[in-house]
């Protein structure tokens, strides 16, 4: 599943789409320990990853959950999806624009 989070902290990231993975579907060949972990600070709650090499922001790459989001801009080649849905478009700034027709939500969307 992919989707494109319009809130503050992930704009300042550079990684606002992100595409949802199974944690049984990661396979590391190499370059874990090169990983490093933002600790978020309250009210956030979800740490980010960036590569430690280069700076690319990996999203949640090192998360203990069944499924978590990785930045869709660190996968190589094409990916068969379509975005979704756009979170936290409340707080989207007035130069972005939505150029697609998935579903919008003001905060997370509600399952």
């Amino acid at each position: 599943m992919m989707g494109t989070c319009h809130c503050s902290r992930c704009r300042k990231l550079g990684a606002s789409t992100f595409v949802f993975i199974k944690k049984d579907d990661l396979k590391w060949i190499e370059g874990r320990d090169l990983v490093q972990l933002f600790a978020p600070v309250a009210p956030y709650k979800y740490g980010r990853c960036f590569c430690k090499t280069c700076g690319t922001s990996l999203g949640e790459i090192l998360s203990e959950a069944e499924s978590f989001p990785i930045a869709a801009n660190t996968l190589d080649g094409d990916l068969d999806l379509q975005n979704r849905f756009h979170e936290f478009v409340a707080e989207k700034p007035a130069w972005s624009h939505i150029c697609d027709d998935a579903q919008q939500f003001d905060g997370h969307p509600v399952t």
